[in-house]
């Protein structure tokens, strides 16, 4: 670092906060943008998030010293197949995204000599999607996960792990499998569970939502996520997040039965647990 050229492969909320992010930390001398929508990458160079933008990925990854995948995951594999002709000897090609496990080991083995994969998933982000939400300081004391394999190069590791410091995130390192476990747990569950409260309550009678307060908005807030990214990463990670509802449909049905029973004693004391656990993981 300062890299010469950094790609940014999907320039939306998260793509287009690290391409700000990076210019205002001086670490690049030229970032280039590739995505689906040329009224957005025109935007994102008008606003000086890009330096240059093309429609081909291969074309827009050329010459560059680092590249980032910032799509949704479900097209990280087939960006890499198009692109991997013109990655340049030395580069390092690195992801935002949320889902790890098996992909990284498939990612790793689309990449030609001398180029190197390492894996990363800043925990930063919106409800909101887009340029118009763009933030250089979404990361700053921000977690970022690092996940390389045995395998992976110790020099672009270290790339990775300079560059999101260098940006202000505080870097964990996992591996890929253990990444997928805790955030099936912590986020893709979550996530899946706001989109069916809402459409619970829709589903029970629609006008109920005009009345829900300040609780029942932060619960559901992040159901007005993106639906394609979601999706992508819920059926990546299927997997761990059907063992977790398994465990939540245990819960569930305990506090049925405390309901049925009209067991108080068993309820506050499930209540109290989890104040307790919420309240040691602080705010926010």
């Amino acid at each position: 670092m300062p890299f010469g050229k950094i790609t940014i492969l999907g320039v939306g909320l998260i793509g287009a906060s690290f391409g700000l992010a990076v210019r205002k930390e001086g670490l690049c001398a030229h970032i280039a943008g590739f995505g689906r929508n040329e009224e957005n990458l025109k935007k994102a160079k008008e606003r000086g998030i890009i330096d240059s933008y093309g429609l081909d990925p291969s074309a827009a990854s050329e010459g560059a010293d680092l590249v980032m995948l910032s799509t949704p995951v479900g097209n990280f594999l087939e960006l890499v197949r198009r692109c991997a002709g013109s990655f340049k000897k030395g580069a390092v090609v690195t992801d935002a995204g949320s889902v790890k496990g098996g992909l990284v080991r498939e990612i790793d083995a689309l990449m030609p000599s001398g180029v190197h994969y390492v894996g990363g998933h800043p925990i930063a982000g919106s409800d909101r999607s887009g340029i118009d939400s763009a933030n250089a300081e979404l990361f700053r004391n921000a977690k970022c996960i690092v996940t390389p394999t045995p395998d992976s190069d110790a020099g672009a590791i270290r790339t990775v792990t300079a560059m999101w410091n260098a940006l202000g995130s505080q870097v964990v390192t996992m591996g890929p499998e253990a990444h997928d476990r805790v955030f099936a747990a912590v986020s893709h569950l979550p996530h899946l569970l706001a989109y069916a409260m809402i459409n619970t309550v829709a589903d029970v009678d629609p006008s109920y939502l005009e009345f829900g307060g300040q609780g029942f908005r932060d619960m559901t807030r992040i159901a007005a996520s993106s639906p394609e990214i979601w999706r992508d990463i819920c059926l990546m990670n299927r997997d761990n997040i059907l063992e977790l509802i398994l465990v939540l449909q245990e819960k569930l049905d305990s506090l049925s039965r405390y309901l049925r029973a009209a067991d108080s004693v068993s309820l506050e004391k499930e209540m109290e647990r989890a104040r307790t656990l919420r309240e040691g993981i602080g705010q926010g």
